[in-house]
């Protein structure tokens, strides 16, 4: 092989491992940045790229994607509880500022720790504890507002921060246990107190209804009665008894109502009949007696016939 086809060939390798030391691509998310003689030149992101082989050379890969850092410490409350917080921040690398975070910033994600722990120090013991639960979203707010300012500086723009758990200590805990559930325990005891006096209202109307009703019905039942006896002294009275013999009959009607009465109540066990009736059951039932035989002769219905008994 003659010196010429050799010198050919390694100019040829020579060429193809200049371009191709030339040509590089970027990744998807990342940005590549290039230095030239150990000096800042540009920041290149996706797609073909081409640089002066030697003499430039790619310093970093940063990777754009978002990463999350997760931080857990130990406070105290305003009214001195001690908890522990942990909290999650969400961050990446501001695409304008490439250079600046690589050449700014040794290590991201400790000093973003450190100003997470910073910044959750002084917010949440500014609060008592029933106030950091309940404010859990506005302390991660201003802690990422103020975690975010600073690492601007940096060259990184922090996403989004939350606060995941806020534990205290477990006596504390046992405590707000107790205390819940005195409270739900006395708002059940109003409940029931106010259902209680609602039944009694609503039994002291229906009482009232009923006695009311009840008048009412006795005193009908008195007018009934009156009504009943107006008539059968006029019916005794038409058939020819006196105002005397027509009271006795009255009398002794409303006796053996009496009686019946005592002897259909379910709490009567034993009804004594006295040995004589008011106006004297005898007399009264001879008075009767004469009275519907002399209305028979008279022309009157025949009644059916009285058997003493």
């Amino acid at each position: 092989m003659s010196g010429g086809l050799i010198a050919s060939i390694v100019i040829v390798v020579l060429l193809l491992w200049l371009l191709f030391s030339a040509l590089y691509i970027v990744p998807q998310q990342q940005a590549y940045i290039v230095e030239r003689f150990g000096k800042f030149k540009n920041v290149t992101f996706a797609g073909l790229h081409l640089k002066i082989p030697v003499i430039d050379r790619i310093a970093m890969k940063t990777n754009m994607r978002v990463n999350q850092l997760n931080v857990q410490l130990e406070t105290k409350t305003l009214d001195n509880v001690f908890v522990t917080v942990a909290a999650s921040t969400q961050f990446r690398v501001n695409p304008k500022d490439v250079a600046t975070a690589y050449y700014e910033l040794r290590d991201p994600a400790g000093q973003l720790r450190s100003y997470m722990e910073d910044a959750l120090r002084s917010a949440i013991p500014a609060l008592k504890l029933d106030d950091a639960f309940a404010r859990k979203d506005d302390v991660a707010s201003d802690v990422q507002t103020t975690v975010g300012t600073e690492m601007s500086r940096f060259g990184f723009s922090v996403i989004k921060t939350l606060i995941t758990a806020i534990d205290p200590s477990t006596q504390v805990k046992n405590a707000m246990d107790s205390i819940n559930a005195a409270q739900r325990e006395k708002e059940a005891t109003r409940e029931r107190a106010e259902a209680k006096r609602i039944e009694i209202e609503t039994q002291a109307q229906a009482d009232a209804e009923k006695t009311r009703l009840q008048g009412e019905g006795q005193a009908n039942y008195r007018r009934e009665i009156a009504n009943g006896i107006v008539d059968q002294i006029k019916s005794l009275q038409a058939v020819g008894m006196d105002i005397a013999d027509v009271n006795n009959v009255v009398l002794f009607n409303q006796y053996l109502d009496v009686m019946r009465s005592l002897s259909d109540s379910p709490n009567a066990k034993t009804v004594v009949l006295p040995a004589s009736t008011p106006g004297g059951y005898n007399e009264l039932f001879n008075q009767v007696s004469s009275a519907l035989l002399t209305t028979q002769e008279d022309g009157a219905t025949k009644p059916p016939a009285i058997v003493q008994r």
